[in-house]
């Protein structure tokens, strides 16, 4: 989810960010690599410089020492010769832990098990010397403890080679060995210097004097093959000389016959042979550390090249990547913008002007979008220059449709209406000749029905665009208004108008106000059980006057409330599919036209109440009503009247001049007939005097004096039924 929302610009920046990191990562990873071998190197150095020298001089002295104290069993006498060393080796001991603390980081977690088994040892070295001094062991219990502290040491100076190079942790591995065969002939020595005074060595004595001599062979072999001719050459020459064949020639005899040669000639040879082997060593340690401090400035070249060619690489794809990312995310906001522009300002202004009815240039309204960038880019624009001149073609076609439409239902509604208005004049002059109730009434169903086609004709006028014919030019009061749109609904019967206050509108909007209400008023008759009551009651209002219609239906649900009262407040462009909210529509296109508001929600009864609210400018300050001799085109609003039910009956007009015809009534309120009046001037026993001849009647008048004969003639019906039959001196 949460990166669908994000900008272009965003996501193009996380697509070049992860191969940078990656790039970054990797370039980290090799610099990293580089400077293990570097820091080890260095470290290698570091322990040699101290450590490793610490220890060396350390294994010469307790070799020393062990040959003083081998010397000292033999002959069972302290020699000033033996204090002097072990106050060396004591010295020693104090430096190496000097040079134990002088290492500092260089001494890791691989060398504090050795160092500490070291230390251990040498802290063995006090009861050791107190064995010797009190000749409390053998002569051979005596040298092993010593070999135990050179084992120790060794241990230690084997892990003193943490090199990543292999050669130099070849060489290294190798001049360690030969400085542990350099420990096997110490070891022999010292056997042999002890048994000097016996001329003999013991059965034990020989043994491990043949096993120091079998791993001094053998760790010569090793350490030899592993050197390389630089490092080798020097040893070479060293088992090449005489001392060493002279010592080694010592060593057969002594392991065969276990007897021990003269000791003139075996501590010549021996002195002759350990300085050879002790300078060589050193010379070889020097020669592996400048290899080693080479290698680690080679290595720190290699790291400042690599890091520094590595460095640059990361730097320039990142200016690349951000530069190309921010041309790339320029382009596409510029197609952006242009697109935002296309569908928000320039499509919906050309529509608006169609349907403010303007003509409009597809050539000149769609232009082409002006983008820059990449080839992918241009297209797109292009792309969407295409579907704008096909929207645009679409737009003026749809409008185009839309007035043709709106024409054909203007035409058929202005021809409709037409029918109507003689269908109406048609049934005025059926009325005046017909004298007989029930055809009277069948007559004005007629007529009632002639009325909602009208309002439906009118409706087609309202969908077209245009603006029905009727008009007054005086204000007309609010009641008749009301009366008029009850009068245009099919069940009339169950509509009750109560309490509606003084109020009159603007003559020029009551024919709209009228179609208004009685679409709502219908549709609540409709939507609402037939044996409950509509309730149409107006109150005026600081904004205006208020109309209310209740119905006692099921109403609607909330949501359902909320989308009508949006298409009321703002009706949208009339869809010839959307036949279902005809009405709907109607209502909503009359109400924007004159500043009415309507709104529906739910009655406290369980139906619906439309409020229509009809503005302060709408209503006129004055109570003058409209007159009946107004043009033919136009037709005043009608009044209804109540029974005693409280329901509406059948609209009366009436007006000035049918009361010339309707003057009195019978007991029961029926219509008094004057002799007469249907009759032509001709035929009238007395011809009226020309200015009182009465004037011919307008539909309304003539449909307004029938309702009122067949509203008395059906009362006195139902009074009749109510006093039971008549009799035949009663007829």
């Amino acid at each position: 989810m949460g990166s669908r929302n994000r900008s272009i610009r965003f996501k193009i920046f996380l697509l070049l960010l992860l191969p940078l990191l990656s790039l970054s990562a990797l370039w980290g990873f090799v610099l990293n690599l580089t400077m293990d071998d570097a820091r080890s190197l260095l470290r290698a150095n570091t322990l040699y410089e101290t450590l490793g020298v610490a220890s060396t001089d350390l294994g010469l002295q307790l070799q020393a020492e062990r040959v003083r104290s081998a010397e000292t069993l033999a002959t069972r006498e302290l020699t000033e010769v033996l204090g002097s060393q072990r106050a060396r080796t004591d010295q020693s001991v104090a430096e190496f832990e000097h040079a134990v603390s002088a290492a500092g980081d260089a001494v890791g977690d691989d060398l504090r098990a050795p160092l500490d088994n070291l230390r251990t040892s040498l802290d063995r070295l006090a009861s050791i010397r107190d064995d010797i001094d009190t000749g409390g062991g053998s002569r051979l219990s005596g040298l092993h403890a010593y070999n135990r502290l050179l084992d120790a040491l060794f241990l230690l100076s084997d892990d003193l080679v943490p090199v990543s190079d292999l050669a130099i942790f070849q060489q290294a591995s190798s001049l360690h060995t030969m400085g542990l065969a350099r420990e096997y002939i110490a070891r022999e020595h010292a056997l042999v210097v002890g048994a000097l005074a016996d001329r003999r060595l013991s059965e034990a004595e020989t043994t491990a004097f043949a096993e120091y001599a079998a791993s001094r062979k053998f760790l010569h072999a090793r350490g030899l093959a592993g050197l390389d001719v630089p490092l080798r050459r020097p040893y070479e020459e060293v088992f090449a000389s005489e001392p060493f064949i002279v010592f080694t020639a010592m060593e057969t005899r002594i392991v065969r016959t276990g007897t021990t040669p003269a000791a003139d000639a075996w501590q010549q040879t021996l002195d002759d042979l350990t300085s050879r082997l002790d300078d060589l060593g050193a010379d070889t340690a020097g020669t592996l550390a400048d290899r080693t401090s080479e290698a680690a400035t080679g290595t720190m070249v290699k790291i400042a090249v690599a890091g520094g060619l590595g460095l640059i690489a990361v730097l320039a794809s990142i200016i690349i990547s951000v530069r190309f990312g921010r041309r790339l995310a320029g382009e596409l906001a510029g197609l952006r913008s242009a697109a935002v522009e296309l569908a928000q300002r320039r499509l919906p202004d050309i529509v608006a002007r169609l349907r403010r009815g303007e003509d409009v240039d597809v050539r000149k309204e769609a232009k082409a979008i002006k983008v820059r960038g990449s080839a992918e880019i241009t297209d797109v624009a292009r792309a969407f220059g295409s579907v704008q001149r096909t929207a645009v073609k679409a737009a003026v076609g749809q409008a185009a449709l839309r007035r043709g439409v709106g024409q054909v239902f203007l035409n058929l509604a202005r021809r409709k209406q037409g029918l109507l208005h003689r269908q109406l004049g048609l049934l005025d002059r059926m009325q005046r000749r017909t004298h007989d109730p029930d055809r009277l009434e069948e007559l004005f169903r007629l007529d009632h029905l002639t009325t909602r086609m009208r309002r439906h004709a009118e409706s087609l006028i309202v969908l077209s665009g245009a603006a029905p014919g009727r008009a007054w030019r005086r204000p007309v009061p609010m009641i008749d208004v009301v009366r008029a749109a009850v009068a245009e609904v099919e069940d009339y019967t169950r509509i009750a108008v109560t309490s509606m206050p003084d109020g009159a509108i603007d003559g020029a909007a009551a024919a709209d106000v009228t179609h208004l209400v009685a679409e709502l008023v219908e549709n609540a008759t409709i939507y609402s059980p037939p044996d409950t009551m509509v309730q149409v009651r107006g109150d005026r209002v600081s904004n205006g006057y208020a109309i209310e219609v209740e119905d006692k239906g099921l109403g609607l649900s909330a949501a359902e409330y909320g989308q009508v009262n949006a298409l009321l407040a703002a009706p949208p462009e009339f869809d010839l599919a959307d036949s279902d909210r005809l009405g709907l529509f109607v209502v909503a296109t009359l109400a924007g036209r004159h500043g009415v508001k309507v709104q529906l929600r739910r009655s406290p009864f369980g139906g619906t109440l439309a409020i229509v609210l009809v503005p302060r400018a709408l209503m006129a300050e004055t109570t003058e009503t409209a007159e009946p001799g107004e043009p033919a085109q136009t037709r005043e609003p009608g009044r209804t009247t109540q029974n005693g039910d409280g329901k509406a009956v059948l609209p009366s007009r009436t007006r000035k001049k049918a009361l010339a015809v309707v003057t009195s009534g019978t007991h029961a309120g029926l219509p008094k007939r004057v002799r007469q009046a249907h009759l032509a001037p001709q035929l009238r026993e007395q011809q009226p005097e020309p200015e009182q001849e009465q004037a011919e009647r307008s539909p309304d008048e003539v449909r307004d004096l029938f309702s009122a004969f067949q509203r008395g003639t059906q009362r006195a019906r139902e009074e009749a039924s109510e006093e039971g039959p008549m009799s035949k001196g009663d007829a």
